[in-house]
């Protein structure tokens, strides 16, 4: 039920909204009209307030980390990396294969930075996370708060608990966890489906560099007919490597709704995100086995039209 900010009439047909603020309905133009000089202080701090939100929300994130054995940028795809719960340490598909492939694929497989042995036992497991937990590890905190949600480890399921280890991670740095809280607002899962909270926890993930939950905030501003904000989205979340909004902006380009300029810069910008993590030992690795895949999936089409403007060409076909 809707309420008129003047005369406090309630009601489906209070549908007239400040044009400026958008936070305040009317039941008609005479009541917005006069509460004009009433509503003006609080109209210009809301639009002010909003204005900053926006000035950090479409702000490019820092990008990945650099893997810490051969130093290149880290993939965003998740089949890029692995992290290792012995020394917290993520570590890119490419040296991850080139490891493997020195021999060392014994029955103890050890860490490739640390040479620690890998856990096999829940036990081990639980206790290692445990241990980096205790250290404040974003991600040890974040992974073990996967497996109270799924109930996995030989741990219950435990979604207020899960829910719980997610704020700790995300206020400790770690995006998948914002992501994963937006995630159970969206589905009414260990919580009430809430749309706004949902919004609330993807933009905290995306601001953190989290590309599907960018993905996911253009989706809602297309759905809403907010295009320019949509292709925002979209634009920051393709220069951090995300293949999915690259598709979106070419399918806004093709239906009318972004300009040929647009098209090009996700093209170019995706490009420039390819020469930033490539290395021929994550191309050999990911030509080796899907399980290293480090690049999505981009039509040649896209790889040609980039081709045609820039004179750079997307990699053909690795880790597709």
């Amino acid at each position: 039920m809707l309420v008129c900010a003047n005369c406090g009439k309630e009601g489906t047909d209070v549908t007239n909204t400040c044009d400026k603020c958008k936070s305040v309905m009317y039941c008609n133009a005479t009541c917005r009209k006069r509460h004009r000089r009433k509503h003006k202080k609080q109209c210009e701090e809301h639009v002010k307030r909003a204005a900053e939100k926006d000035e950090k929300l479409f702000k490019q994130p820092p990008p990945n980390e650099d893997c810490p054995i051969c130093m290149v940028r880290l993939p965003t795809l998740e089949s890029g990396s692995s992290y290792y719960s012995c020394c917290g340490k993520v570590i890119c598909c490419g040296c991850l294969h080139a490891y493997d492939n020195k021999g060392n694929k014994v029955e103890n497989k050890k860490c490739p930075f640390c040479r620690t042995t890998i856990p096999y036992t829940d036990d081990e497991i639980v206790e290692r996370t445990k241990k980096r937990m205790e250290m404040n590890d974003s991600i040890a905190i974040y992974n073990r708060g996967c497996d109270y949600f799924s109930g996995e480890s030989g741990l219950p399921q435990d979604y207020d608990k899960a829910i719980e280890l997610w704020h700790r991670a995300g206020e400790l740095g770690c995006t998948d966890a914002y992501f994963n809280i937006g995630n159970s607002y969206a589905n009414g899962e260990g919580v009430e489906v809430d749309q706004k909270k949902e919004k609330h926890y993807y933009e905290l993930a995306a601001m953190g560099g989290h590309v599907d939950a960018r993905h996911n905030l253009g989706i809602d501003e297309e759905n809403a007919d907010n295009i320019d904000r949509a292709i925002k989205h979209f634009m920051i979340a393709v220069r951090d490597g995300d293949a999915d909004s690259l598709q979106r902006v070419q399918q806004l380009h093709s239906n009318g709704n972004a300009t040929k300029e647009d098209y090009i810069k996700a093209l170019q910008s995706y490009q420039t995100y390819l020469d930033e993590i490539e290395s021929d030992q994550r191309d050999e690795a990911a030509a080796a086995d899907d399980e290293y895949k480090y690049i999505g999936d981009v039509s040649q089409l896209l790889a040609f039209v980039l081709y045609l403007y820039s004179g750079n060409r997307i990699m053909n076909g690795v880790g597709q």
